[in-house]
């Protein structure tokens, strides 16, 4: 028997309209108003680990896989494991560094690193 850990690329959020509708709670979802410069807190499912040494994609994800292209670059500055009613979790802060214009088609990532 292992122990079951995700490492993630990418922060994969919903969307605000999941939390409005009563689908899931306001920090496993995109912010309405994403800010660069503010930090917003989110909560995932399971034990997750980011990359806390630079800045990753912030995507909104559908599940199963099904993700948008990079919405944002953050900055995880903040990380924890923690169990509820017997359930793994991942609770944290990121910080938005830059925001992307949704038309605009250019690559913002190589693999972890940032294109300028």
């Amino acid at each position: 028997m292992g122990i079951r850990v995700e490492f993630n690329p990418d922060l994969a959020l919903r969307n605000i309209s999941e939390y409005k509708n009563g689908n899931r709670k306001l920090k496993e979802c995109i912010p309405e108003k994403l800010e660069a410069g503010q930090t917003y807190s989110f909560l995932k499912s399971e034990q997750r680990n980011y990359w806390l040494l630079g800045q990753i994609p912030l995507v909104e994800t559908k599940g199963n896989c099904q993700i948008s292209k990079p919405l944002a670059a953050v900055e995880i500055i903040e990380s924890t494991h923690f169990m509820l009613n017997g359930k793994s979790f991942t609770k944290g802060k990121y910080k938005v560094v830059d925001i992307f214009d949704s038309s605009d088609s250019k690559a913002h990532f190589d693999g972890f690193e940032r294109i300028k």
